[in-house]
């Protein structure tokens, strides 16, 4: 049978023993507890300690910070890999926002008091990370946001509800995004430009809050249909006072700095999807060639073959795209409509790939105790997160018809 995880050009020696290093991990902490997790609903702390232990966690983070200094992605498409071939994606999707989303800001943003205050605990697993964006009326449209941080003398006074927080509940460092209003000012000045619409909105900041900050709360634990051991919460805040020293990038500046950041958080998702669809596609082999249906393999039937056959030359040519825009990240030359492309795309073939899947499986695809039946679950918000796919087709659109008005 195929290998659909042989090796591939974008991958060098190097990588590849990381790859064995993350595999020993995955097998001594995480096969067999994949379940377990979905019916507790959430992910032990203990796994992110023994994560950041073995410098899984802060690859990205400098060598004076306690991380890895690496910023070379492929390392991280390595590790997506081998959580994907365990039906891990609660946990994926858990580390994916503290490495790929949380600590890049950190990295280049923070001063270099911020970094030596919050990348430690990061890079170690001490510390666990969200950004706090989406809000109960705004998600990708920036003009909803109603979160605001007003001055008052020396200190920002934030307040607002955030919602949909992925490690929510877990979360000890939490990057707010949140209008910033100078003393006598009423938030309504700036032309700064939701992503979605192009609208004018007041100036953001990004504010980092940290587990038992007065007035920092969590609400509802939510109750999701699939990614059901990766926590994803409410945060309240509520006159919670913070100082200069806990905004990132400078006041005003967060809206220019959440774009500069999207493509690499949607290229994660690609990565991701592209790794759960060939996860999807091996476990449907091995099934295919095991159960039988009229007194023969299900391999052997025509319709059988010319379905696996579409959905692995989908997968490659999908990941073909996907392995390029890693290469051109690596050189600090992935665009924001790159990574649109690719994370529309992918995720839309990861969704139609483990469909078929589960129709090829029967009503064993039906059952959770198969992984596939978990993945079913698991891969229908990838269209909606990071930004949904109609959003995803509209920065697309812009760029061909109107270039140069989006950030790239």
């Amino acid at each position: 049978m195929s290998d659909l995880w042989a090796r591939r050009d974008l991958f060098d020696d190097d990588h590849e023993a990381f790859r064995d290093s993350v595999r020993g991990f995955v097998r001594r902490h995480v096969t067999g507890h994949v379940q377990e997790w979905d019916d507790a609903g959430i992910v032990p702390r203990d796994l992110w300690h023994a994560a950041g232990q073995q410098g899984l966690l802060g690859l990205n983070v400098p060598e004076e910070h306690g991380g890895g200094g690496v910023t070379d992605y492929r390392f991280r498409v390595a590790m997506i890999e081998e959580l994907a071939k365990v039906n891990a994606a609660s946990v994926a999707a858990g580390f994916s926002v503290h490495t790929d989303i949380v600590q890049p800001y950190v990295v280049d943003l923070a001063t270099p008091e911020q970094a030596q205050r919050w990348l430690p605990r990061l890079a170690s697993g001490a510390s666990i990370g969200a950004i706090a964006m989406t809000e109960p009326g705004a998600g990708s449209d920036l003009r909803g946001v109603r979160a605001t941080a007003r001055r008052e003398g020396d200190t920002w006074v934030l307040s607002g509800q955030k919602t949909f927080i992925t490690n929510g509940i877990r979360a000890d460092v939490v990057i707010v995004a949140a209008r910033t209003q100078e003393d006598g000012t009423d938030g309504s000045a700036g032309r700064n430009s939701g992503e979605g619409t192009g609208a004018g909105t007041a100036p953001f900041s990004l504010f980092v809050v940290e587990e038992g900050t007065p007035g920092f709360s969590r609400g509802r634990k939510l109750d999701k249909v699939g990614l059901r051991s990766q926590d994803t919460a409410e945060l309240v805040f509520e006159d919670v006072r913070l100082s200069d020293d806990d905004i990132l990038g400078g006041a005003g500046q967060g809206l220019h700095h959440l774009m500069s950041h999207l493509p690499l958080e949607r290229l994660g998702i690609a990565v991701n999807a592209c790794a759960g669809a060939r996860a999807a596609l091996t476990w449907t082999l091995d099934h295919v060639q095991q159960r039988e249906a009229f007194g023969r393999p299900l391999s052997a039937l025509q319709h059988t073959q010319f379905a696996l056959a579409e959905m692995v030359t989908e997968l490659e040519v999908t990941q073909a795209y996907v392995d390029a825009a890693v290469l051109r990240l690596n050189r600090d030359a992935l665009t924001a409509v790159d990574a649109a492309k690719a994370k529309w795309w992918a995720t839309e073939m990861h969704q139609r790939t483990v469909s078929r899947c589960v129709q090829l499986f029967g009503g064993y695809g039906y059952m959770l105790e198969y992984p596939i039946a978990r993945a079913y679950t698991d891969v229908r918000v990838t269209t909606i997160y990071g930004g949904a796919t109609e959003i995803m087709k509209t920065l697309v659109a812009r760029d061909l018809l109107m270039p140069g008005r989006q950030e790239r």
